[in-house]
């Protein structure tokens, strides 16, 4: 990608993770396999997708509004900073708040890429060096449609956020091959879901939506792959070891609860930091959002075990205890059915301009 299009120069902000310890894994038990994760592997196989196909890349977008959001989404709508901008002021905020939505997409799906090929690495079962190895495919992918929306169609894109970095090296140094699988798996890709949801059911723009709807479709694949995964291992630790991985959840929790407030935005626009976030803070509609986006985090770390005193007092504390009634495979499977309907439109689409063209010859 480009690094012209940075609201800071990449000089300052380019990030490396020395590798501390990571123990390579091989595993001739070819024969074995546990059925779920063969078939989910299977179905790995079968998802995968060609971003120049699949996408309409010849779409425009509106740099003034590009995803077709109503004013009330933006998270200072209302504040006095907002008051005071002109249209055109405002069209450059919608514009900064999506490049840095999209770019902070892009930085986590390249960690998830690492990430993914690190489990080939480090996991000992086979049946998962299977299925990560199709992830890894899946996440070039993302990284490929993320980036090309930002360099074609915002022109513009971000620095990773502090706090999403901060989770990243934890899941990319970490020894302990379930601690990549918890942070990237559940954590960071569960959030990940609920956000990209967010922009697919609710956004205007054609080519975003569709973008999202696809890259949902393999994620919710991943959240399975590390529910299977875990929902396996974690019975087997220590009560003691249990706690660590809660106590690491509960702290990456809040670290992604706190990355929404957009600092970086308001910095690189000139605003009044501290007031923006103090407003987006006490918005209702940011507050909604927030919780939201721990739909599919909050029942996974339930369904794998992780669903101690402490994790439950942090989710009440959050205010998103409820989310573990949630059945997390029903929300799995409407994702793909989405993802097929985008299909269905597109190929409707494009059946009729094709009658079109060949009635006018």
């Amino acid at each position: 990608m480009s690094t012209r299009m940075y609201a800071l120069p990449v000089e300052q902000t380019q990030w490396s993770v020395p590798s501390v310890g990571t123990t390579t894994v091989f595993n001739w038990e070819y024969d074995e396999g546990r059925d779920r994760l063969l078939a989910l592997y299977e179905k790995g196989k079968d998802k995968q997708w060609n971003a120049n196909d699949r996408l309409d890349w010849s779409q425009e977008v509106d740099l003034a509004n590009p995803l077709g959001f109503p004013d009330y989404y933006v998270s200072i709508y209302g504040s006095d900073t907002w008051n005071g901008l002109d249209a055109k002021g405002r069209a450059e905020v919608r514009l900064n708040i999506d490049a840095w939505r999209f770019s902070q997409f892009l930085h986590g799906e390249q960690g998830a890429l690492i990430c993914a090929a690190k489990i080939v690495q480090t996991v000992p079962d086979l049946d998962s060096k299977f299925y990560a190895a199709t992830q890894v495919v899946d996440e070039a992918r993302h990284v490929e449609v993320y980036s090309r929306y930002l360099r074609e169609k915002l022109k513009l894109a971000y620095p990773i956020n502090p706090h999403l970095k901060a989770l990243l090296d934890q899941a990319i140094t970490d020894t302990r091959w379930d601690l990549t699988y918890l942070a990237m798996q559940v954590i960071i890709e569960g959030l990940a879901l609920a956000a990209f949801g967010t922009i697919r059911d609710l956004a205007t723009e054609p080519l975003g939506k569709a973008l999202n709807a696809y890259v949902m479709q393999d994620e919710a694949r991943h959240v399975a792959f590390g529910r299977l995964a875990l929902r396996d291992y974690y019975p087997q630790l220590s009560d003691k070891e249990r706690d660590e991985r809660e106590e690491f959840a509960v702290d990456a929790c809040y670290l992604m609860r706190d990355r929404f407030m957009g600092e970086e935005i308001w910095r690189n626009l000139g605003f009044d930091v501290e007031a923006c976030v103090s407003h987006a803070r006490s918005s209702a509609l940011m507050q909604q959002y927030t919780k939201m986006l721990f739909s599919r985090i909050v029942p996974t770390l339930k369904d794998i075990g992780l669903w101690g005193e402490r994790i439950q007092r942090a989710f009440v504390d959050m205010k998103v205890i409820e989310f573990g009634e949630v059945n997390i495979e029903e929300l799995s499977k409407a994702d793909e059915d989405v993802a097929a309907e985008f299909d269905n439109l597109r190929a409707a689409r494009d059946a009729h301009v094709n009658k079109v063209i060949a009635a006018a010859e």
